[in-house]
């Protein structure tokens, strides 16, 4: 049977080390689509404001000299350039929801494994022993 060649508290600091690093990767993983959400929760409503500015541009271009035909016109174009700026909203309020529900659920996940990692440690640290003496 093979003597243990690290001591107790090598074994925990190890176990501890190990543990830290898992963590610090699952937490990486799980970060990896938080960025893009964030992006496209700020980016969405400036690109509707930008389709709203060139609907609302080109709903002018026509206008000619005669008023009520241009008001007529204008309303409709204005009407369908303003549903970009729905959509960009509509995008960003989704975005800016699952991002922070995802970061939410991160951060309850990551105290939930630093709360294992300690239930552990704390067990192990307690019932580790040397391994006995061979039986002759």
């Amino acid at each position: 049977m093979p003597s243990s060649s690290l001591s107790r508290t090598e074994v925990l600091e190890s176990v501890e080390r190990r543990m830290q690093l898992v963590s610090a990767a699952t937490c990486l993983k799980m970060k990896r689509g938080l960025a893009g959400l964030a992006t496209i929760a700020t980016t969405a409503p400036l690109l509707g404001l930008l389709g709203t500015t060139i609907g609302i541009l080109d709903a002018f271009k026509g206008c000619g000299t005669q008023k009520w035909v241009c008001v007529a016109a204008t309303i409709e174009g204005i009407c369908e350039a303003l549903v970009t700026a729905l959509l960009g909203l509509l995008a960003a309020i989704l975005a800016a929801w699952f991002y922070n529900y995802l970061s939410d659920r991160l951060q309850i996940f990551n105290i939930e494994m630093q709360l294992a990692s300690s239930e552990l440690l704390s067990y192990l640290a307690i019932h580790h022993r040397a391994p006995s003496p061979p039986c002759r």
